[in-house]
């Protein structure tokens, strides 16, 4: 069985990565699969592509400027003839000669994929800038541990990615839609949301979901009453599971 796209990858290896102990959320500062272990110090990133290509390895490159665990994933098909699957042990050795990772994830028709891990990252010898690669893992980090679940796909190159900065939006959204007609107050929704950069969003404006009426008063457009349909699923995860705290950037 041949996968059509490189996201049918994602929940087998977040279903592999969870078994291990890892929380898992997709798409996060533009990483396929993020994980978190509480015994480890650096994020699991796992970057994945239908099949072993350069873009992979560019890619892991880059991942490696945030942390040093990074694996390359790929599908491992038995019916698809070509060099890349039939030199496995090269392509396993030069990943470790890199420091990545290496995985394959094989499908069946009629029984759940098979995850197969051919190497574990490693330490290369190539420098690493110590100042970048701590400000990108922070970053990382924070934009993991601000989402209040995994809402996306990861591989996705095209849908509307749920990022922390959208979900608190999305709350502030909310909290509006339920205010009087006469609109509300960034320091009223701020109370209300525990959002603290609640005025940010509201003047920001990122998504034009909010309209300011007088000075102080905000109401919601009517693309800010659409997106409460549309991510209502989003919204109804995140009210058991909130997060305050500052961000300042859309995604």
């Amino acid at each position: 069985m041949t996968v059509r796209h490189e996201t049918e990858l994602y929940e087998p290896l977040k279903a592999f990565f969870k078994q291990h102990g890892y929380e898992i959320k997709g798409e996060v500062r533009h990483c396929d699969l993020v994980g978190v272990h509480p015994e480890e110090s650096e994020p699991l990133i796992v970057e994945m592509k239908k099949t072993f290509n350069l873009a992979l390895l560019l890619q892991g490159m880059e991942r490696l400027q945030i942390s040093s665990q990074v694996y390359l994933a790929v599908e491992r098909s038995r019916t698809k003839r070509g060099a890349v699957n039939q030199r496995w042990g090269e392509i396993t050795r030069l990943c470790r000669k890199l420091g990545f990772g290496l995985i394959t994830v094989t499908f069946f028709k009629t029984k759940p994929p098979f995850v197969e891990v051919l190497c574990r990252p490693g330490i290369q010898d190539m420098p690493k800038t110590k100042t970048k690669t701590k400000r990108r893992t922070e970053r990382l980090l924070y934009e993991f541990h601000e989402r209040s679940g995994d809402y996306n796909i990861g591989g996705s190159s095209r849908a509307k990615l749920v990022t922390a900065y959208r979900e608190k939006a999305l709350r502030v959204a909310q909290a509006l839609a339920d205010a009087p007609l006469e609109g509300a107050s960034p320091a009223s929704l701020k109370n209300l949301t525990g959002i603290g950069n609640a005025a940010a969003i509201l003047q920001h404006n990122y998504y034009g979901w909010f309209e300011r009426i007088s000075r102080g008063r905000y109401v919601l457009t009517s693309a800010g009453i659409e997106s409460l349909g549309q991510y209502a699923g989003v919204l109804e995860a995140a009210s058991s599971s909130t997060s305050g705290g500052h961000f300042a950037e859309g995604d």
